[in-house]
């Protein structure tokens, strides 16, 4: 093996084969002169003083992704999450189903579940909500699935959220959380997205947290001077200040739209317009069953609280009676009060209409405590005294055992299908007549002069009988008192 020359030897060579005058320049050319004597047997690539000095690109680090499905995967990367339930009461089925509900709201908040765990306990712990022992379990189980998040079925203490979040070290909500982010993604009112900001701080200002200096106190509460005196607020104080300020201002902002709407409804008592509530468990059917009865066009789709905004829309007995059909939010078992709180102005639909349509789901395994979740929540919102017709959805997909043990037990039901139509002309012909009528029955011969007595009376009160004579209109009909003085003094002598 040849051994290169030492530089000694290189500067007698170069010495020797150029003239006195060229030596500074061959010299200073010697980086870049190559010669296989010379630097044949160095390792690797040679590269000039500029190259050495530039920035190098290294091959094969970059991660953009070419393919489109990959992309739209990485900016629709979905939250991997473990359930977790604890089962103080009722069956282990009634466990299974309402962890089995916990899963949907999940996937409908963009979720995807990879594993539900339960634990029977008396009543959750106090410290981790299911006990130190299983949420060592717990992080078990979150490291062999890979899981980022943990979502309880329940409303966690900040106390139980900090504690379960250090033992499985990923993140851990509750079911109130969970609804939350719902509402916050489907809210497309001006006022749904204000009623779940602010149910969304009131959750929030009992939970803030920090971490190091996040928590540590500000410089401030004296009159000046080098370090203004005075202990000053701590960043969670200062945080907490300015959601309850927040708060106050939304709380204004949403009882200025409450003005609106209680404008609207005030229009409609003074029109004699009775008004029909639809209310039910989320994704039982109520905007498709509004669909059917008026045509509104509201979206449906098979998700949990698809749509939240109400709609209010105008339709007609088959008698010609004329009536509002107002579609309200939908609701859930352990509705965190939060969001009954804050969308109590909504739900005054429900409180202030003369029928409820109470829509359940014919096709859910347990469609009883639907009907008992919903209860409680017109309960809370004092709508107790309203008449309500229980509207069984979904009947072309149900258990007919089912729709059968609930016509039995609920005696002002009907079975319908929203999606096929069937039984929508009976609920018509039955809330014709379930709606609240005019007290006073006259007969009244309108001359053909004042037409608009005649269509006041098509429009607030029910015709009985109608005939035009050469005098004018014979009616017989059910008025309110006001329209029955202003027919007054049209009624026939013989009447």
């Amino acid at each position: 093996m040849t051994s290169s020359s030492s530089p000694s030897q290189d500067t007698k060579r170069l010495a020797h084969a150029y003239p006195e005058g060229l030596r500074a320049d061959a010299l200073m050319e010697e980086d870049v002169a190559w010669s296989h004597e010379i630097d044949g047997e160095r390792d690797g690539d040679q590269f000039d003083r500029s190259e050495r000095a530039a920035l190098r690109r290294v091959v094969g680090l970059s991660t953009e992704l070419e393919d489109v499905t990959e992309v739209e995967y990485r900016q629709l990367r979905l939250e991997r999450v473990v359930l977790v339930g604890v089962w103080t009461t009722g069956t282990a089925r009634d466990a299974e189903n309402s962890l089995a509900e916990l899963a949907a709201l999940a996937e409908t908040a963009g979720a995807l579940v990879l594993d539900g765990v339960i634990q029977r306990r008396d009543k959750p712990d106090a410290a981790t909500y299911i006990g130190s022992g299983k949420a060592a379990e717990l992080r078990d189980v979150v490291l062999e699935t890979g899981a980022d998040t943990v979502i309880c079925d329940g409303e966690l203490s900040p106390g139980q959220l900090i504690q379960l979040e250090d033992v499985t070290k990923v993140k851990v909500i509750d079911r109130t959380a969970l609804i939350l982010d719902i509402f916050a993604q489907h809210a497309k009112s001006r006022e749904g997205k204000a009623q779940v900001a602010l149910a969304q701080m009131q959750y929030m200002l009992p939970r803030l947290r920090g971490w190091g200096q996040s928590l540590s106190r500000q410089m401030g509460g004296g009159r000046g001077g080098l370090a203004t005196r005075g202990p000053g607020e701590t960043k969670i104080e200062t945080d907490r200040r300015r959601i309850r300020e927040k708060m106050a201002k939304m709380r204004r902002e949403i009882a200025e739209m409450k003005t609106g709407r209680e404008v609207k409804r005030q229009e409609r008592r003074r029109n004699k317009v009775p008004s029909v509530a639809i209310a039910g468990y989320t994704n039982a059917g109520k905007s498709s069953l509004l669909n059917r009865l008026t045509g509104a066009g509201v979206l449906v789709e098979n998700a949990l609280f698809a749509t939240l905004d109400p709609t209010v829309r105008r339709a007609e007995t088959p008698s010609g009676r004329l009536y509002t059909l107002a579609d309200t939010v939908g609701f859930v078992r352990h509705l965190p009060h939060h969001l009954v709180e804050a969308f109590r102005s909504t739900m005054e639909e429900v409180g202030d209409s003369d029928l409820i349509l109470h829509v359940v789901d014919g096709s859910h395994p347990t469609p009883e405590e639907q009907l008992a979740a919903v209860r409680e929540v017109i309960r809370d919102v004092g709508a107790t005294d309203v008449p309500e017709i229980v509207v069984i959805n979904k009947a072309d997909a149900a258990d007919p055992l089912v729709l059968q043990r609930l016509l039995r037990v609920e005696k002002r039901s009907i079975a319908v299908s929203a999606r096929t139509g069937q039984g929508i002309a009976e609920l018509l012909a039955l809330i014709d007549d379930e709606l609240p009528r005019p007290a006073v029955e006259t007969t009244a011969l309108v001359p053909y002069t004042h037409g608009k007595l005649v269509a006041r009376a098509h429009a607030e009160g029910e015709v009985i009988s109608e005939e035009h004579t050469a005098e004018g209109t014979l009616l017989k009909v059910r008025v309110h008192e006001e329209l029955a003085a202003d027919l007054a003094p049209y009624t026939p002598v013989s009447a």
